[in-house]
């Protein structure tokens, strides 16, 4: 297996929020990533409810500073960083005062959807890019897993296509179970388009109803490769990926790492891959 440079664009990473299975994974998968020899950079919201003191967190200057604009108002990003030493690695978070304040990952303190979980996607997403860019490191495969990293290859494949750190990038998205269940609404599909990503590339699969079955789907749609762990993912998301002729994997048996590894080789066409470690 060739060394390659892995972006990982996660939607939770314990020990910064609370341990549960994406958050154990977001937490797991990159390093195990990095320990068979890959080079890793590995990004995460930051969500209102980590605690910056306790995690160490403080803010890269030179990465902050610019503006993104959603829906004609302009968004600072700003950029912060903090150490797992017992991982080796770092993570990278995207911070903004309107869309992470103190504010939870999916619902407010009486459990209330947010209503705009998908500018919040937005932001994560162009944020994250955005920061890569400034980085000046060009990653070989980009692995997306969970809803607020889903328009990432969207924005990759039709809005970063010229972009030197992008456009030799394979792309993975590793589908969740349905974390949310609010509809956002057509007017809020339609914040996506920046540059030459539009609504009308994604409106085959948001024009009756957008929420996270949505989102997820845009994410398949624009990647080169589909990961699908979770037993309970939306069944219409699978048959979706299959459709479109997508290299898909999961659920793994045994050493998952090795496995999402070997498949990093296949869609960058390294190596065949194996047929058997694929869904039929």
């Amino acid at each position: 297996m060739e060394a390659k440079k892995v972006l990982f664009i996660t939607t939770e990473i314990e020990p910064f929020v609370p341990e549960n299975e994406q958050s154990r994974k977001g937490r797991i998968l990159p390093q195990s990533i990095q320990e068979l020899g890959h080079e890793i950079r590995t990004f995460s919201p930051k969500w209102g409810i980590i605690n910056e003191r306790r995690n160490q967190l403080h803010e890269v200057i030179r990465l902050s500073g610019m503006n993104l604009i959603i829906d004609e108002t302009d968004h600072p990003l700003i950029i912060k960083v903090a150490s797992l030493a017992s991982a080796k690695m770092q993570v990278y978070f995207i911070d903004n005062d309107d869309y992470f304040m103190k504010r939870g990952i999916l619902t407010d303190k009486e459990g209330k959807e947010y209503a705009d979980n998908g500018e919040r996607a937005i932001f994560y997403a162009r944020g994250v890019l955005e920061t890569v860019k400034k980085l000046g490191w060009r990653p070989d495969v980009i692995h997306c897993y969970g809803w607020a990293a889903a328009l990432a290859p969207f924005y990759i494949k039709q809005a970063y296509s010229d972009e030197p750190s992008f456009r030799d990038a394979k792309v993975v998205m590793e589908v969740s179970p349905k974390e949310f269940s609010r509809n956002l609404g057509k007017k809020n599909a339609k914040y996506v388009e920046y540059k030459d990503a539009h609504y009308a590339d994604i409106q085959d699969i948001c024009s009756q109803g957008y929420g996270h079955t949505e989102l997820e789907k845009i994410g398949v749609k624009f990647s080169d490769g589909v990961i699908i762990e979770h037993e309970d993912v939306d069944p219409s998301i699978i048959e979706y990926a299959k459709s479109l002729g997508l290299p898909i994997l999961g659920p793994v048996e045994g050493e998952f790492n090795k496995a999402y590894s070997a498949f990093y080789d296949q869609i960058f066409g390294d190596e065949p891959g194996d047929d058997e470690e694929k869904e039929s």
